[in-house]
């Protein structure tokens, strides 16, 4: 990759990630990102749990960038499982 294409994909980013962390959930991203490792623990300890954490929050963003209903964010929120919703239900809004 050249160095004008990198700067290129660069910029990309940071506007979709404005475009993120100024959606429709960008407060819930917020408290989501702010959850600690032993609040996730608390929920069901071990590694995969912080993958669906991961997972969570890229389905967040994602919803944030695209400003999605409500009612469809919790549909795919519950489609990840139970310690996804488990995990949403500690920031407030997320699965209202």
């Amino acid at each position: 990759m050249s160095p004008e294409e990198f700067k290129n994909l660069l910029e990309k980013k940071v506007a979709e990630n404005r475009l993120i962390f100024e959606g429709a959930y960008a407060t819930q991203l917020n408290s989501l990102l702010g959850l600690s490792k032993s609040e996730i623990d608390s929920i069901t300890p071990g590694t995969t749990d912080l993958q669906t954490y991961d997972d969570l929050i890229t389905l967040v963003k994602e919803a944030s960038k695209a400003n999605i209903q409500q009612a469809q964010l919790k549909q795919q929120i519950e489609e990840l499982g139970e310690v996804a919703k488990k995990i949403a239900e500690k920031v407030p809004g997320l699965i209202a």
